[in-house]
């Protein structure tokens, strides 16, 4: 028998679950599927009904019974209610395997008829709450799913605790939703079998908190919009919702540093405690929830006198959240705050503000409390307010830059100087600057709208083609108008022939074409004395003619990085530091390369300037990876798609390197699903140029995932494309070893040799070193598929060895694997009769090699290979990597820590190479030693090289 079941939700809402819940899931679905109980917990609206509603329809199916039980606080105070819910339908089946006594007892209780009671016949209750358990299982795996579990009546938990704790090996699982505020589920644990799992649900991040509201429908909403819901909703998804809700139904959207609308749903939640507040105790947490950062010294200087003895009352009730250190004054959740400042009335809001705007200590912080006590306009707060977004952008606020600009232009003057839209646009770049590419373009097309001042309108056009990305070709129709807006000025013609170089080369795939308007902006803002997009311009053309492999390539550079700099440009991801480090790069200069970018990466991070951060995370991410440091190009490359897909820019360049980062160091099948994902983002946005970049990441991975023949269609479109591009430099993409080495092992070693003999001639004209020893690698595949091993191997020999001087630790690791495979086959029996060639056939040097690396995918192609029987070796030499694979128990920074001494690095290198403190890195050291089990550093250098710690 089979209880009916109400967990099947409707095809539309299922995708909620795994917004942010992908793992959590997957653990309490293999914790259900070994025979295992699981008990989510964690705040109201955190999403544990929603989590425990979709394990029920997917794990319930394969249980005969299912029973259910769902609370309410209204019904807790009534003994035996769940009880009756869970056994009611089932009574009957199992009512006659029960001894009398418990058979009684039993239906007493779910009947509320007869005397017994579970104090006066309380272990013949318990006894039939078990036996009726056992008699169910019996017939097959009983489910017992409970929703909000606190609010179960006491009896009722206290039968299902004593059943839980004897059923053993019997076929009985629970499912358990509880409301905790805490970690404390311990007293709920024991009302559930000892094996049960405890799933704490937290709050989600601004991006889960993005795909819910995208998948609820409630779009589109700009990224600071989303990220004040996530602010003011904890990342808790049922706030998030309400609050999402109330946005999409409200005709007007607030303005900026206006808060958002609190429906009155969630101001139930906390107005009834507030109502316990007295008058006093109220306007004081109204100061603090308008304030930044609400201390009692600066409640005491908005002029609350009892600020102590009030905000104690507040957090008697809850409100608050008591500090055990520091003079914050912190609420218990955001949704309170946002609650409390929505429900007081406009004038009661901008007196708060106006105490404020002299008690705060921050200028930024005294110009903001101004403007929203302040109606109407005024040129003094305007001018205040200008003040503050040009020192919030100089500290490295940007996005606090854009929200400051907003508000001094709603508060100029028509005929003020300068005007409202002039501040509007700078407030529009410093949104771009911000990564808020939404926000701005709003900005720009409502200046458009009303401007008539040609340079206002260029300023705004640029505003909108910078807002696109990648996607050029949504803006094409606007460079007709924007170039009959510039007229015949130059400053603004460099401005629009800069953007018409990245309409070619992103559109039009055309190098020489983006080259030629590059290098005529830069002439037009010479002689429009515009210094900042001059040095765009050269920068754009220096990097232009690297690709192109442009004999001038060197000598732009240069132009590029003479004085006068602007600071701006000078750490810009499209800036003369980028065309720099494009340069190192591409000419073999490794440890140049990381330094440049490295520094580069600190400045944008300081100016957060977020969309230049997420490139040069991935250009650092491509020097470690170069370098053979695969396991922090990994952690990089991560962390870069993840903030390309917070802030919503550069998704498709950062999922491209997290490919090759995988296929080198992580998963393989997300490598290909990265590189696949990249490829459709080119696709769609028209962008020929990463385009080739992603199928070239695609053919790398189909390469280690084991698929030459995928590998060759991959990159043969690859070749075709750069072609069509006017690429020339082998060292942009570096795909070419790869192609040949495909092409051998489909048995196509003619084409291969064709490939190198071309790539060849390129990279003898540049001067690309490694390039040139990884075609010399593929080159001796190509002689052994011939039959000319002695020179394959002397070769490859030569390969490792160059690769290795030259600091390419993974192509060094992969020709030592090509060396080690060659010598297996030379010293195989040879079935022709003649004598096997001479020399050590092991795979020991690829293994630790690879190893250092962290490149586990390689490593695994070393076990296959070693499984084959190409040849015996000593089984610590390519034993399972342990080390590395504890190393994926470790936390992000524990793991970029251990795998850095891996290779060798002292504590001072490696806080260098991590931007901490050596203190830090001793501290991380102390838990990861912990973790592993070991006593020091030279136990993780044994882990490294295979050995067993004692």
């Amino acid at each position: 028998m089979t209880v009916r079941r109400d967990f099947q939700e409707p095809p539309r809402s299922r995708p909620d679950l795994v917004i942010g819940r992908e793992d959590l899931f997957t653990s309490a679905r293999e914790q259900l599927g070994r025979g295992g109980s699981v008990l989510l917990h964690g705040p109201a609206g955190i999403g544990k009904s929603t989590v425990l509603r979709a394990l029920a329809a997917d794990y319930g199916a394969s249980a005969r019974t299912v029973l259910r039980c769902s609370a309410t606080e209204s019904e807790s105070h009534l003994p035996f209610l769940a009880l009756a819910d869970l056994f009611g339908l089932v009574l009957d089946e199992v009512s006659g395997q029960l001894p009398a006594a418990q058979r009684t007892a039993l239906e007493s209780a779910l009947t509320g008829r007869g005397e017994s009671t579970l104090q006066r016949d309380g272990l013949a209750l318990r006894l039939a709450v078990l036996s009726a358990l056992r008699a169910l299982a019996a017939k097959g795996p009983v489910l017992v799913v409970a929703d909000d579990f606190q609010w179960l009546d006491a009896a009722s938990a206290e039968l299902l605790g004593f059943a839980a704790r004897r059923l053993g090996d019997t076929p009985v699982q629970m499912l358990c939703a509880v409301r905790t505020e805490g970690q404390e589920y311990d007293r709920h644990l024991r009302a559930s079998p000892p094996d049960t799992l405890a799933v704490r649900l937290g709050p989600l991040t601004r991006t889960q908190v993005s795909a819910l509201l995208d998948h609820r429908g409630y779009t589109p909403l700009s990224r600071s919009t989303i990220r004040d819901i996530h602010r003011t909703s904890g990342g808790n998804p049922l706030f998030a919702l309400e609050l999402g809700r109330a946005l999409a139904e409200s005709p007007t959207r607030p303005r900026p540093g206006e808060p958002l609308p609190v429906p009155t749903s969630l101001r139930a939640l906390v107005l009834s405690r507030l109502e316990m507040l007295s008058d006093e105790a109220r306007r004081t947490l109204l100061v603090a929830s308008a304030g930044a950062r609400p201390t009692l010294a600066l409640l005491h200087a908005a002029g609350r006198e009892h600020a102590e003895a009030e905000t104690a009352q507040a957090a008697a009730l809850g409100l608050l959240a008591t500090e055990a250190e520091g003079p914050a004054v912190r609420f218990a959740h955001p949704l309170i705050s946002a609650a409390l400042y929505a429900e007081a009335p406009a004038q009661e809001r901008r007196a708060v503000h106006a105490s404020l705007s002299t008690a705060a200590s921050d200028p930024i912080e005294r110009a903001r409390h101004l403007a929203l006590a302040t109606t109407g306009t005024d040129p003094e707060v305007a001018a205040r307010l200008a003040e503050a977004g040009a020192l919030a952008r100089d500290r490295g606020a940007p996005s606090v830059a854009a929200s400051l600009g907003l508000l001094a232009a709603r508060h100029t003057p028509a005929d003020s100087t300068p005007g409202p839209d002039e501040r509007r646009l700078q407030a529009a770049e410093d949104a771009i600057t911000a990564g808020e590419a939404d926000l701005a373009r709003d900005i720009a097309r409502d200046v458009l709208t009303r401007a008539t001042v040609p340079a206002e309108r260029v300023r705004a056009w640029m505003v909108v083609i910078e807002a696109a990305g990648q996607a050029l070709g949504e803006v094409d129709a606007v460079f007709p108008q924007v170039l009959a807006d510039a007229g015949d000025d130059p400053g603004l013609l460099a401005l629009v022939h800069y953007q018409l170089a990245w309409r070619g080369l992103v559109v039009e795939g055309d190098f020489a074409e983006a080259r030629q308007e590059a290098e005529h902006a830069a002439r037009l803002a010479a002689e429009g004395e515009d210094r900042r997009t001059e040095l765009m311009a050269l920068s754009f053309q220096a990097s232009t003619e690297t690709l192109m492999g442009h004999p001038g390539a060197p000598a732009t550079v240069k132009r590029a990085l003479r004085e006068p700099q602007d600071p701006y440009v000078a750490c810009h991801h499209n800036g003369a530091g980028s065309a720099r480090f494009r340069w190192l790069i591409m000419s073999d200069q490794l440890p140049e390369a990381r330094a440049t970018i490295t520094a580069l990466l600190r400045e944008v991070r300081r100016r957060g300037m977020v969309e230049s951060e997420v490139h040069f995370l991935r250009f650092l991410a491509d020097t470690e990876l170069r370098t053979g440091h695969c396991g922090r190009a990994l952690d990089l490359a991560r962390e870069s798609l993840r903030l390309a897909r917070d802030a919503g820019i550069g998704e498709g360049a950062s999922a491209m390197l997290a490919s090759l980062a995988e296929a080198s160091a992580g998963d393989v099948d997300r490598a290909l699903a990265l590189a696949r994902e990249a490829a459709d983002h080119a696709e769609v946005d028209g962008d020929q140029m990463y385009l080739s970049r992603a199928l070239a990441a695609l053919g790398y991975a189909q390469l280690v995932a084991g698929d030459p023949a995928a590998t060759v269609r991959s990159l043969r479109r690859v070749r075709e494309l750069e072609h069509g591009l006017g690429i020339n430099d082998p060292a942009r993409g570096r795909w070419h070893g790869d192609l040949a080495e495909a092409l051998v092992r489909i048995g196509e070693p003619g084409e291969a040799q064709d490939v190198i003999d071309t790539t060849r001639a390129h990279a003898l004209r540049l001067g690309r070193e490694s390039v040139l020893a990884v075609l010399d690698r593929a080159e001796a595949l190509v002689r052994a598929a011939r039959g000319e091993h002695e020179g394959a191997l002397v070769r490859l020999a030569s390969v490792r060895d160059r690769l290795g001087r030259l600091g390419y630790g993974l192509e060094e690791a992969r020709a030592a694997f090509g060396l080690a495979r060659l010598r297996a086959q030379a010293a195989a029996p040879p079935r022709t009769g003649g004598t096997p060639l001479p020399g050590p056939a092991s795979y020991d040097e690829a293994a630790r090699l690879f190893r250092r690396c962290r490149a586990l995918p390689w490593l695994r192609q070393v076990d296959a290979a070693v499984a084959a029987g190409s040849t015996p070796v000593e089984p610590a030499s390519v034993a399972p990597p342990v080390a590395l694979d504890a190393l994926e128990g470790l936390a992000s920074m524990e793991r970029q820590v251990a795998s850095l001494v891996m290779e060798g690095a002292t504590n001072r290198e490696i806080a260098a190479r991590l931007f901490i403190s050596v203190k830090t890195v001793e501290a991380t050291l102390t838990r990861v030693y912990r973790k592993l089990g070991i006593r020091s550093r030279v136990d993780i250098v044994r882990l490294a090289a295979g050995r067993r710690t004692t």
